[in-house]
């Protein structure tokens, strides 16, 4: 089986570099539907703004949904400070040192767009000594520093910018020569990607899928409610394409799909999770299981929505989540060959 994954990764890059934190998806799925489409794939956009496109499989009975979220961390502004400067609410979970230094942009309702950084408010040695190196690093002592000739409240308002507006973190996409992918939002830019590799791979040599296939393209999965409404009513299996956490205690790493057994919301379904690893198996496809204690998904989200449907997930090592993440090419190949194998055989 060979995956172009020049393409995979051409995509990931593009996608990396769309901001979409969840709420601000639509330029991030407008591409996907673009890209889709020109594979001659049929989409169409459920009214909460989510991505769905269709493969007609051999069997039309039942259906098979593979599910990936566009949507990424970020923030809003949350106060305009007396100072010049902005307060930041957060958008998805992630802990507040590590956006400490990030570059970002604000995008204002009529979409100008300026830059700055986040800081603590103690953010100089030279002035604040020993605090520098010991304030906490949370919502009231974190704020960011505009581009701008700002002094005070006034001088942000002039620009346009309001309490609101989306602050996107940027991602610094490094692909480096021994394979490795350093960006942030691989979570889960890195599944919608090998989605991608998926369905190419299968227009390209003109394969049907045995089911007719959804590919399921979230926008709200960092806040929760990703795949909790709009799911294709024959859907039998849901299929998840999302990050996989190495770290201590875990079997993951940064060069196999992991097949996820159980995490934070319960076990997922045993038969889909025999049928991955014997694909796996058979296929000679690098591969782990894995428990994650502290992660939730689209398949969490579909489940509670009292969907009837069985709920696998699947995917790429993706080290440091919700940081500066890295993973590796063969992870993401590895992800995209299971993928086919589970819609094939």
């Amino acid at each position: 089986m060979k995956i172009n994954m020049n393409y995979v990764l051409d995509m990931l890059e593009e996608l990396l570099n769309i901001p979409s934190p969840s709420g601000n998806t639509l330029k991030a799925i407008d591409f996907l539907e673009d890209e889709f489409k020109s594979m001659g794939i049929s989409t169409y956009k459920t009214n909460k703004g989510a991505l769905i496109a269709t493969l007609e499989g051999e069997n039309t009975d039942k259906e098979i949904t593979l599910s990936a979220h566009i949507d990424t961390l970020g923030g809003m502004v949350k106060e305009i400070k007396s100072n010049g400067r902005l307060k930041m609410t957060q958008i998805g979970g992630y802990v507040w040192s590590t956006i400490e230094g990030e570059y970002v942009v604000i995008e204002t309702l009529d979409e100008k767009t300026y830059t700055g950084t986040v800081l603590t408010t103690a953010a100089s040695s030279h002035v604040h000594g020993e605090k520098t190196r010991t304030i906490e690093r949370n919502q009231e002592n974190m704020e960011i520093r505009l581009d701008e000739k700002v002094n005070n409240a006034e001088d942000i308002e002039k620009l346009g910018i309001n309490v609101g507006d989306y602050v996107f973190f940027d991602p610094r996409v490094t692909i480096t020569d021994s394979g490795f992918i350093k960006s942030r939002h691989l979570d889960d830019k890195a599944g919608v990607a090998s989605v991608l590799g998926i369905a190419k791979y299968l227009v390209d040599n003109n394969i049907k899928p045995k089911y007719t296939t959804n590919f399921f393209i979230s926008n709200y999965e960092e806040v929760g409610h990703g795949a909790s409404a709009a799911i294709p009513e024959k859907t039998s299996e849901f299929l998840v394409i999302d990050m996989a956490a190495p770290g201590e205690g875990q079997t993951s790493d940064e060069f196999s799909v992991t097949i996820c057994a159980k995490d934070s919301s319960g076990p997922h379904d045993l038969e889909m999770k025999k049928k991955l690893v014997n694909l796996a198996k058979e296929n000679n496809i690098n591969y782990k299981i894995d428990i994650y204690p502290s992660y939730s998904s689209d398949g969490a989200a579909a489940l509670r929505a009292g969907n009837d449907i069985k709920v696998g997930i699947i995917g790429p090592g993706v080290d440091a989540s919700h940081s500066y993440e890295r993973t590796h090419k063969d992870a993401i190949e590895n992800t995209v060959k299971l993928g086919i194998v589970y819609l094939t055989k």
